[in-house]
Parts: structure tokens; sequence; C-alpha cells
């Protein structure tokens, strides 16, 4: 298990670039129209919600749009969350300046899978930048026990990707331990694959934590991993052991490396699993269970978020990657992107399978 800092302000620091996402309610399709729901959402956010509801101090770099009424909502969301944010209001510049991204998507339903479409253009989380931040302070008088990155944030813009390699190369500096969930995404890296191989190389260099899927360390580190096409994941079990063996002779800084395993049914029952290495040649497998999916948005998430936690709370190996999987399947049964646990035993009791009413 990792050993971190003591005595600092912010259990988990996070970058992100917020948005909001749309979504139809009662199962429908984006096309369909009706009535929609709106949430604040990042993948990083997404992470940061679990230790933020369970009372961890949690902090979160981002920007906003000045004087934008989805920027105050976002904000204020994530402060309901129980997070502290900063970051600077960049003024919109007009109807065609910036703005925040949106996320419009459908839940799917039976064998009709999710749809999701990502409208990002003018997002002014593209514009991240060092000098809008005291670092110094942040990392070293403050202190940060954990600074959590991924590449969707990481691979938005050059200007961001260099932005999570100052923070990562900060933590290192000041002994704060870096979190990288690589979230590799096609259309990001398209006309882009020397830039970001090469950026998210140094980041997972950096890296205490790397987690990812088998395209994921294949697609942004170049590591070979098995070619399950998301079906009898189970079975693949020896070979994503292998792919990690692989991540830590690459990368022997990261203490801790894994990968959750997804088996879709259908939009409504998935199978759920990980693979987690928290020491050379050793691994804890949690095999792949039935849960039930209302919105499948945030599960790695989730997963990644209730791990941090169990790090940060100073758990042994198998209790976090056990309270990872909960915490991922706790978000799977949300319309929210992100878990809300109520307490730890909320979570544990998923983890047991015990749906039973508390009163």
């Amino acid at each position: 298990m990792l050993t971190l800092k003591d005595h600092c302000r912010y259990h988990l620091l996070v970058a992100t670039s917020m948005g909001v996402r749309i979504a139809p309610v009662g199962g429908n399709p984006v096309q369909a129209g009706g009535l929609f729901t709106l949430q604040a959402t990042s993948a990083e956010s997404n992470v940061a919600s679990v230790p933020a509801f369970l009372g961890l101090k949690v902090k979160v770099l981002t920007n906003f749009v000045e004087g934008s009424p989805v920027a105050r909502f976002i904000r204020e969301d994530l402060q309901r969350r129980g997070m502290d944010v900063e970051g600077p209001w960049l003024p919109q510049g007009g109807p065609w300046g910036y703005r925040h991204q949106f996320n419009i998507a459908d839940s799917g339903f039976g064998p009709r899978g999710p749809r999701v479409w990502n409208d990002r253009s003018g997002e002014v989380g593209r514009c991240l930048r060092t000098e809008d931040f005291d670092l110094e302070n942040l990392f070293g008088t403050q202190g940060v026990r954990i600074l959590h990155l991924s590449g969707l944030i990481a691979a938005l813009s050059p200007e961001s990707g260099a932005f999570c390699l100052s923070l990562a190369k900060y933590a290192v500096k000041t002994g704060t331990r870096v979190s990288f969930d690589l979230n590799y995404r096609a259309s990001f890296w398209e006309g882009r694959e020397q830039e970001l191989r090469s950026l998210f190389t140094q980041i997972a260099s950096c890296a205490d934590i790397l987690i990812g899927n088998e395209e994921d360390f294949q697609l942004c580190l170049g590591i070979d991993g098995p070619e399950t096409d998301g079906k009898d994941i189970a079975s693949a079990a020896d070979a994503f052991k292998g792919m990690i063996l692989k991540v830590r002779a690459k990368f022997p800084g990261a203490g801790i490396v894994g990968t959750t395993l997804r088996e879709v049914i259908d939009a409504n029952r998935h199978l759920w699993g990980a693979v987690m290495s928290f020491a050379a040649d050793t691994f804890c497998c949690l095999p792949p269970r039935e849960i039930g999916v209302l919105d499948r948005i945030g599960g790695g998430d989730g997963f990644v978020g209730g791990l941090l936690y169990g790090i940060l709370k100073g758990w042994g190996e198998e209790k976090c990657a056990q309270f990872g999987w909960a915490c991922g399947a706790m978000a799977a049964s949300l319309p929210t992107d992100y878990a809300q646990p109520a307490d730890e035993a909320q979570v544990w009791s998923i983890y047991r399978g015990n749906a039973r009413v508390v009163r």
C-alpha cells in the first residue's frame, strides 16, 4: 500500500473541465424528445464525488465562463457535493466564445444500448494554465495527499495536457501521490497519436496508481492486452494479469495497477469485476458479478473514487478493491454520472449483495 503524506489540507485534488449532461427521462432515446434532466459532470469530478460525499477534503481545479448561469450551476453543484472549487472566471467573448461542454446522452434500455454525443466546441477547460493557480502554495504549503488525473482532461488540448503534466511534476516534487486513469477516447486522439502517446507516457511515469482497461493500456501507452471484445471476460483473467505485469515493467514507479472488467449482457444487466495489483507479482481479483444498471456512465469513475477512498483511509489491498467495485456498482444504479454514498455501510451492503431496506 502507498505511503501518504501527513498533515495535508486536502486528501484529494483533481483537475477537470466541467460540463453538463442532458439526459432524457424514463430511459428514452435522445431523438424521442420529451423531458430532459440536467446535471454537472466530468470524469474527474465523478471520481472525486465518492470521497467528498464520505467526508474527505477534496478540491477541484477548473475554469469557468464568466457570467454564465451554466457555470454557476456547475460550481454550486460541486460545492453541494462537499468540494472546494478553484479556478479563473474567463470572459465568454461573445456568443461564439467560451462555454462549458454539453454531453447529450441517454441510458439505453434492455437490448438498446446507450448513445452519447459530445458537443465540446469552445470548451473553457481547454485553456487550463498553470499560471492561473498557485501550485507552490497548494502542493507545498497546504498539502495534497493524492492528485488524480484522467486521460480525458490530459488529451483535451495541448494546453490542458501541459497543465496536467505540470501538476504531476509538482506532485512528485512535493511527495504527493499521483493517480492516473487513462480513459482513452478515439475522437480526442485522432491526428495527435504521437503527441499524446508521449504526454501520457510522461504522466504515467509520475504515477503511483495507474488504472485503465485493455484498450486504454494498449492505445495510450503501447502495452499489449487481451482482446475480449467485452465478452467472456472472466476467462481472460490471466491475460489481464499478464498485461498488468507489462505495465509494471514499463512503469516501475506505479505501486498500484488495475483494470475494471465489464461484460454487457444488456443495457440494464452487466457483469462487473476487477483485477488489481498492489505489489509486484501479486494480484487481487474480483470475479465478474452481475449488477443491475440504471445508467452505465460513470461506473468506472465510481470504481476509481472508491479505490482512492480506501487508499486514503489506509485500508488493506483487498478491502480497497472491494470498495471500489461497490462504488462503481452504485454509480451504475443512479441517474447521475457519479456515486452518492450516504455512508460506508451503504457501499458495503452493495458489495455483500444486501439490498434490504434500512429503517
